[in-house]
Order: C-alpha cells, then structure tokens, then sequence
C-alpha cells in the first residue's frame, strides 16, 4: 500500500457512512457548482490553524494583561489541545446525524464565537474560548478530509494540496500579522477578536451548502448511516504497533504546539523584538510545507519508514539545540529546521496510519485512536514546559527536555516504522 498525504488524512467523518438517498441527490446538485464548493473548501482550511497561531506572539501580553504566571499563560495553548483531542470523537456522530456541510458550517460558527469569547474581560472567558476554539478545530479536522474526497474523488490529490496549503497559509499569515494588527487595533484583544471575521465569512459561504444538503433530509431523518460497527476488526488497544503509530503521532504533535506555545516567547526573553519574533516564528510555519509535500510522497514509495522518522526527528533536535546554543543569532535557521522537521513528521505521522493498516476501516479507527490520543499528549507540552520555565527561571531546562521528546520521537519512528500490519502476526 502506497500514497501521498492526500491518503492519509486524520479521522474522516465519512469514511464509514452511506448517505441517505435524498442526501446524496442533493450532493449531486451541489456538485454542479463546483466554484461554491472551493470557496467553502479553502475558506474553511485558512481558519483551521489561524486561531491557534496568532495567539502565540501574544502570549506574553495576555500574560501580563491577566497577571497570569508562565504555567497559566500556557493553558491558551493548552486547552485548544485537549478539546482538539476530545472535540474529534463527536464530529463523525454529527456528520452523520446532520450531514457534513451542515455540521462544518456549525463549526465554523462555533468558530467564531470562541474567537470572540477569548477577548471578553474576565479571565474564565479566555479559557472558554480557547476551549470553543479547540472543539470547533477538531471538527473542521474531521470533515473536511471526507468532504473532499467524496466531492473531488478524481482530483482529491490536487485538493488535498490546496486544502493543506490554505490551512499552512492561514496560520503564516496569522502569526506575522499578530504584532502589527495588535499595534494597528490598540491591543492584543483586536488582533485576536480580528480572526472571526474570517469565521464569520467562512460560515455565510456554507450555508448554501448545508440548506440544500439538509432539504434531503426529513424531520428527525438522519442523513447517513454507518457501514461497518465501529468495533469490526483487529483491536488496536491490544496492538503495540498501533500504539508505536499513536505515540508517534502524539510526540510530534508535543514538539510542535511546544514551539506554537514558546517560540517566539523564547525570542523575546532573549532579546529580539517582538515584530521580529513573530515573524520568524511565521516562516517556521510557512516552510512546515516543505516537509509535509516531501516526506509523505518518500514515505509511500518506501517499504520501511524507519529512516525517515529518524531523519524528521533529527531535523527537529537540530532546530531546539539551536535554540539553546544560539536563539537569536541563529533564528532563521533554526525556524527553517523545525518547520521542515514539524512539516514531515505530521506528513509521515498521517501516511503511516494508512501503511500499518490492512483496510480503510482500520486506517480510519487508527486515525481516531492516534488524532484523539496524540491530542490530549501533545496538550501536556506546553503546559509542562511552562511550568519548569516558570520554576527554573530560565530556557535552558525546558529545552533540554524537549530534545529528549525528539529522541523518543526517533525510536517511535524506528517501530512504527517497520513493514508491518497492524493484525499481522509478530
């Protein structure tokens, strides 16, 4: 089994789900404006990480602003984490009781009320917030997948590519904009609250969508059912490969909401503004392209995946040692390593849910297990890094203890890596 990235998505919410007869008439008609379809597409995927990474040339603001110690300030990239882990169990149960666009247009609102529920006054509404935000995010995680290759199924390739970079895009921009909308609005508040807009519209150009999805479907009707019992096939609790598969996922993901959480922080602690910190911090996302466009296609012409797991976890290690060698006098480099590390290691992190797996039940069980655990680990980053920062006083700690998660990166890698099937005999 082989494939690019566009073959190994997160969960998706229709891969076990056959619509209703009356639904799928009305795809059908949906499909006749293709155009409505892309713009619904790429306006969805420039808000799936826009929301998380303006918020981290901030953090420091809304720190002081809340009088909020580091381990505190962590928790705005920490509960998004959590509910992105546990938000995702729920949408495939309302992709199939509502429908997909129906769904990914609640989300999308949601969305937006959690970008606006981060800036009111007391601090409980901050954290709220972030917890809208994260549930919103794990849903529009899940559908969009499905959506496009059931509404692209001969193309589903080129828009994966275009579906993955928008949501790249989105998170650029955001992160280089923070600190000019901040000095252009007068406060962190107006440079957050800014990104509902962008919700705001994403939502109006999915109405459509979910109106004429949802006339298919009669009062009380749901508008798919299941194929297969969520039980059918190898259990993957008792599989260690799975786990390999899971922990791999959840060890990429700590390193990478680390460096959303940190790095532009660690920058300006060690004296570069916070304009400039932001900037880099953008170009680390933006070159996360690079590596989730390569690994992935390395990955499914490979039969063993070993040594790339190897290679993206040293790309990684190299970026955080150099943040504690030299953080400002090598910064750019240093963003250009982790962002090609962060970018190919999701990429192979999501092609070898398909490899380790026999069919696409299992692939999609797999991506539920490694999307909703690696989650909730990676949501343990920030905050644990916060909190030995904020004891410790300084970097250089924190630092040393995400290079050890790389080196654990590196032997997951090694496991689940190996030309097996999860099943298969040992």
């Amino acid at each position: 089994m082989s494939g690019p990235l566009s073959e190994a998505p997160l969960i998706d919410a229709e891969e076990d789900l056959v619509a209703a007869a009356p639904v799928t008439a009305a795809r059908r008609r949906l499909r006749t404006h293709p155009a409505l379809l892309l713009a619904g597409i790429v306006l969805a995927a420039l808000n799936m990480r826009a929301a998380l990474a303006g918020v981290s040339p901030l953090l420091s603001e809304i720190g002081e602003h809340f009088h909020l110690a580091a381990t505190a300030s962590s928790l705005v990239t920490t509960i998004p984490l959590i509910f992105m882990g546990l938000g995702s169990i729920a949408a495939p149960k309302l992709a199939r009781r509502w429908g997909t666009e129906a769904a990914l247009c609640g989300a999308l609102v949601l969305l937006c009320g959690g970008i606006v529920l981060r800036i009111a006054p007391p601090v409980i509404a901050l954290f709220a917030g972030c917890a809208v935000v994260g549930t919103s995010i794990a849903l529009l995680n899940v559908l969009m997948p499905g959506l496009i290759k059931r509404d692209f199924p001969e193309r589903a390739a080129g828009m994966t590519a275009l579906y993955s970079t928008a949501m790249i895009l989105g998170a650029t921009v955001s992160a280089a904009s923070a600190v000019p909308l901040e000095n252009a609005l007068g406060g962190w508040q107006g440079s957050l609250v800014s990104w509902s807009l962008l919700a705001a519209v994403a939502a109006v150009a999915w109405i459509p969508q979910a109106v004429i999805a949802r006339r298919g479907t009669g009062t009380g009707a749901a508008a798919a059912t299941p194929l297969h019992a969520v039980e059918d096939g190898p259990k993957l609790s008792r599989s260690p490969l799975a786990w390999q598969v899971t922990l791999f996922m959840g060890s990429q993901s700590l390193i990478a909401y680390v460096v959303i959480a940190w790095m532009p922080t660690i920058f300006t602690d060690h004296g570069m503004g916070k304009g400039a910190a932001g900037l880099v911090f953008a170009f680390s996302t933006l070159v996360q392209m690079v590596g989730s466009f390569v690994v992935p296609m390395l990955a499914g012409r490979m039969r063993r995946q070993r040594l790339l797991g190897v290679a993206v976890s040293t790309l990684m290690a190299s970026g955080v040692a150099g943040l504690l060698v030299a953080p400002v006098a090598g910064a750019w480099l240093w963003a250009a390593l982790l962002g090609v590390g962060q970018g190919g290691a999701l990429g192979l992190a999501l092609t070898m849910m398909v490899l380790r797996s026999g069919d696409a039940h299992t692939a999609a069980r797999l991506s539920g297990m490694a999307q909703t655990g690696g989650y909730l680990l990676a949501a343990v980053g920030p905050l644990a890094l916060g909190a030995v920062h904020q004891a410790t006083g300084g970097w250089t700690v924190p630092i040393l203890l995400l290079l050890g998660v790389c080196a654990g990166l590196a032997l997951l890698g090694l496991g689940a890596g190996r030309d097996r099937r999860i099943g298969d005999g040992a």
